[in-house]
């Protein structure tokens, strides 16, 4: 993630930023732009950016933003109803607000997921709503379970419709999850990178001609899914699975290992573009271990060389997990990239770029 300057005080504003903490003014961010933007009250719920850059003369907040979900920007819509920004589109069913802590996780869900789109774009992804495309268009239902117990929600991806369980939203019961399942690491913003993951298989790689290419690097998807899962959980986890697979998951079918390897692949360049904006690089104070060494990368979502990506990335994670450690904190990422489960990311990579317009023509 980016840094940002206010451009009425100049002050240094972060992406879920609402208000500039040094002028007071109201921010919102333009997912057009990619920016932040102080803003001007206009009168009757509208807006002026102070974005010399922004052509819009008037845009007004996300319809989300009542409840204090959303703090992205939007035009007017012209029958004068509610008006939601670019990600908020794909919610069709957002929690029941009247489940006590529900508004609080619901906004932990959106934290989470304008970040993912936040990426997405970045990248330049493709992305259909269920109006553009009715059958596998790409919708958001975060749900809770059944009151009685009866029932649980499984979060999961199914041509197209990502549900989100709202128990991941909190922390107490997300964490226990993580042990009960002996993972590394489960956070809420893992969960979108890993189920969209699922969405862009069906659009870049299905829809697209590529499952020979994907299969040769991931293995047959055709093999039945459920009995894989049945195997998976009834078997003892492979002595040699981080030989090719990031994490014991990805060892389950050839779904789940692309699913995981395309959310590794965005937790890279995320991370190292938030490493780039603080400029930070690294340079061990050790004689003779220079491949632990770094610079920042730059832009990370425009690089060409996925070479370049990982040797920015490696000497970052060995640092971090090193400041961590002397907090007494888990790894920052707990995950060896072994050179197999790099030939994957490096497929992730290619096929991410060869979908940009821009490399299209």
């Amino acid at each position: 993630m980016k840094l940002f300057e206010c451009q009425s005080c100049g002050q240094i504003l972060f992406f879920e930023n609402t208000v500039c903490e040094h002028c007071r003014r109201a921010v919102g961010y333009l997912p057009e732009q990619s920016l932040l933007t102080a803003l001007d009250p206009t009168g009757d719920r509208l807006w002026h950016p102070l974005e010399p850059s922004v052509k819009h003369e008037q845009v007004l907040y996300c319809s989300n933003h009542d409840d204090d979900v959303c703090n992205w920007l939007t035009t007017p819509d012209a029958t004068g109803g509610r008006s939601f920004c670019l990600a908020c589109r794909f919610n069709r069913t957002i929690p029941n607000l009247d489940i006590p802590g529900n508004l609080e996780r619901w906004r932990k869900i959106e934290v989470a997921k304008h970040r993912l789109f936040y990426t997405l774009l970045r990248l330049k992804l493709p992305l259909k709503d269920r109006r553009q495309d009715p059958e596998n268009g790409l919708v958001f239902d975060f749900l809770d379970d059944a009151p009685d117990g009866s029932s649980s929600v499984m979060t999961g991806h199914a041509n197209g419709v990502i549900t989100i369980a709202m128990r991941e939203a909190d922390d107490a019961s997300r964490e226990r999850m993580r042990v009960e399942m002996g993972e590394y690491y489960r956070t809420l913003l893992g969960h979108f990178r890993h189920e969209i993951g699922h969405y862009y298989w069906n659009v870049l790689v299905r829809d697209a001609g590529r499952l020979d290419e994907c299969r040769a690097v991931f293995g047959d998807d055709r093999a039945d899914y459920q009995k894989a899962l049945q195997v998976y959980y009834d078997s003892p986890t492979p002595p040699d699975w981080q030989d090719s697979h990031v994490s014991v998951y990805a060892t389950s079918h050839p779904w789940e290992d692309f699913a995981e390897t395309w959310a590794h692949y965005l937790h890279i360049v995320s991370t190292l573009e938030t490493a780039c904006a603080f400029g930070v690089s690294v340079d061990p104070r050790v004689p003779g271990i220079g491949h632990a060494s770094g610079r920042t990368l730059g832009d990370p979502y425009t690089q060409a060389s996925f070479e370049d990506i990982m040797q920015a990335w490696l000497p970052l994670t060995y640092a971090v997990n090193s400041l961590n450690r002397s907090m007494g904190l888990a790894d920052f990422y707990p995950f060896v990239l072994t050179a197999g489960i790099m030939h994957k990311l490096a497929f992730i990579h290619r096929l991410i770029r060869e979908s940009q317009p821009a490399q299209r023509d």
